[in-house]
């Protein structure tokens, strides 16, 4: 298991495998978080969060929800908003950047949608 958290530590995420390549998302809200998405299924993503600190953001059209420590702020992951969307994004950069520095980055065009 490759394993990364946030800064404080009170949440963390596990996946079995690093990403084939990694999103640079430039929308009006990944360019101001600055993450680098990796891409999973949900099943493949294990979220352990046991104070329960996770907080959600539902931005402008309801696809998705933006998911952040609420006590250090650090941006965790997004999931779907809905039963038909199964892929969900990782912030690789709170993973140890051995882990994802090597990983070929695309730009997504999220500021055109």
């Amino acid at each position: 298991m490759i394993e990364g958290h946030c800064h404080c530590k009170s949440v963390r995420l596990s996946v079995r495998v690093r990403p084939d390549t990694l999103g640079s998302c430039n929308c009006s809200l990944c360019s101001r978080l600055g993450t680098l998405w990796g891409y999973y299924n949900a099943e493949e993503v294990s979220i352990s969060d046991p104070q329960g600190k996770l907080v959600g953001y539902v931005q402008g059209d309801a696809t998705l929800t933006m998911h952040h420590c609420g006590t250090c702020g650090c941006t965790t992951h997004w999931s779907p908003i809905g039963t038909d969307a199964t892929r969900m994004g990782v912030n690789m950069r709170l993973f140890d950047r051995s882990v994802w520095e090597d990983i070929p980055h695309r730009l997504i065009d999220g500021a055109r949608w």
